[in-house]
Order: structure tokens, then C-alpha cells, then sequence
């Protein structure tokens, strides 16, 4: 991570940099809590208070971040920062045969009757297959324990997604 970032992020006025970290994670209170932690010392601070202020949001602040993702094969119906920063993520998805397309469409259907939300996952580095594979897995989980796994999948997108503002 950047160090000419952190100073960046650190110099923003407050509505530009919540801005900025909504496209890192789509949890309002995550983002206004991260902008009033500043100034950060350097990435490594940063990326403490990230995972801090966002182990401590409620369930609900988790669901918010969920539903700025697009289902997984799909686009964000954007074209701003986290709708590009998706695409890119979601390369694994691109390509993949019909048979795995289709299984991951009716997947993400029966994901969100069973827990109400969006399959979440960090995409980045993963196949459309490994994707299916960890998708078919959590199906067995029980609600509160897929809530925790989401919201832990949610922590590894927003790390990945700071490293990327920071470099811009």
C-alpha cells in the first residue's frame, strides 16, 4: 500500500473520503467511522482500523456492505470505482462453460432464498469452479454462522480494494 495514499486519504475533506472508501467496502457507518479514525500513520494503520471499525458494525451495517456487490457472473450496474474494481475481481467467473455458469446462477438464487443476502466471496484469484465449490459448501451452514463467513469474505475484499485506492 501506498504511503503517498495514506497521506492522500488523510487530506481529503470528510465527504470525499467516505466517498472513497464506500467504493472499498458499501457500509455508510464503516466508511464515516474510517473517515473520522484519520489521520492514518501509514497502510498498516489503515488497514488495523479497517478491520476494526468493520468487526464492530452490526449485522445489518454487514448487509448494507453485501448488497453493493453484484451476484457473482453478474456486473454491477455502475461504472464507478467498485463496479470496475468487481469486473476485475470477478475475471475467474469470465469464461467459463455454460454448465458452471448455469450451476453458479441457480446457486446464487437458492444462496440468497436460504440466507436473504447476496453470495459474497472474494472472487479475486478464483476460478468460476472454486467459486462454485465454496457457494455449494456454505449452502450447509446455518444462517448466523454464513453471516460471520460473509462477513469475513466482506474484510478480504475491502483489504484488497484499500491496497487499490491507495495506489491510484
Amino acid at each position: 500500500m501506498s504511503e503517498t495514499g495514506v497521506r492522500a486519504l488523510n487530506a481529503l475533506p470528510p465527504d470525499a473520503a467516505e466517498e472513497r472508501l464506500l467504493s472499498c467496502c458499501g457500509s455508510r457507518a464503516w466508511a464515516r467511522a474510517m473517515t473520522g479514525a484519520r489521520p492514518f500513520r501509514d497502510a498498516a494503520h489503515l488497514a488495523e482500523a479497517a478491520d476494526a471499525l468493520w468487526w464492530g458494525l452490526t449485522p445489518r451495517d454487514w448487509l448494507e456492505a453485501f448488497a453493493a456487490h453484484p451476484r457473482i457472473g453478474e456486473h454491477a450496474g455502475d461504472d464507478g470505482r467498485a463496479a470496475a474494481w468487481s469486473r476485475a475481481e470477478q475475471e475467474g467467473a469470465a469464461g467459463a462453460p455454460d454448465e458452471t455458469t448455469r450451476a453458479i446462477e441457480a446457486g446464487n438464487r437458492s444462496y440468497e432464498e436460504r440466507f436473504g443476502h447476496v453470495f459474497l466471496i472474494r472472487a479475486a484469484g478464483r476460478s468460476a469452479v472454486d467459486m462454485l465449490s465454496a457457494l455449494t459448501a456454505r449452502m450447509s451452514n446455518d444462517p448466523e454462522t454464513e453471516l460471520r463467513v460473509a462477513a469475513a469474505q466482506q474484510a478480504e475484499i475491502t483489504r484488497l480494494r484499500l491496497a487499490k485506492l491507495l495506489e491510484e
